[in-house]
């Protein structure tokens, strides 16, 4: 089961792209950036909740232990990718993305994190 929850990670990074290019084009501009940072971290939120939830569906966690460990391998990996390809694909400075963590700036990514680490395990409980 966990195998099939890490490959099924590699959908929250294609997910998140595409929320993020529906940002750079379609209201960023509008909104301003932290706008529209923060409008698409809502967005991100809900999407990553609807394909999570599906995977739930498809492929029922066996136990809350399994649940926590896959949150936990996922908040590693898309660490891992935000900054890899973030600085070495985008070419966005370590400071950059690193701002993407200041909640005192309104910079509120790290929600983004919060509930992708806890998800599996809120769609384990719902589906109990």
């Amino acid at each position: 089961m966990i195998t099939k929850y890490l490959l099924a990670w590699l959908g929250l990074p294609v997910i998140g792209i595409i929320n993020g290019a529906l940002r750079q084009f379609l209201y960023r501009d509008a909104l301003g950036d932290l706008t529209a940072h923060q409008v698409s971290t809502v967005t991100g939120i809900v999407l990553f909740g609807l394909y999570i939830w599906l995977l739930s569906r498809w492929w029922p966690l066996p136990s809350a232990q399994a649940a926590i460990s896959v949150g936990l391998i996922w908040l590693a990996l898309t660490i891992g990718f935000e900054f890899i390809f973030g600085h070495y694909v985008m070419g966005n400075s370590w400071e950059r993305l690193l701002a993407d963590y200041n909640l005192l700036a309104g910079r509120v990514w790290v929600l983004v994190l919060i509930w992708i680490t806890l998800a599996p395990y809120v769609f384990y409980r719902l589906t109990r």
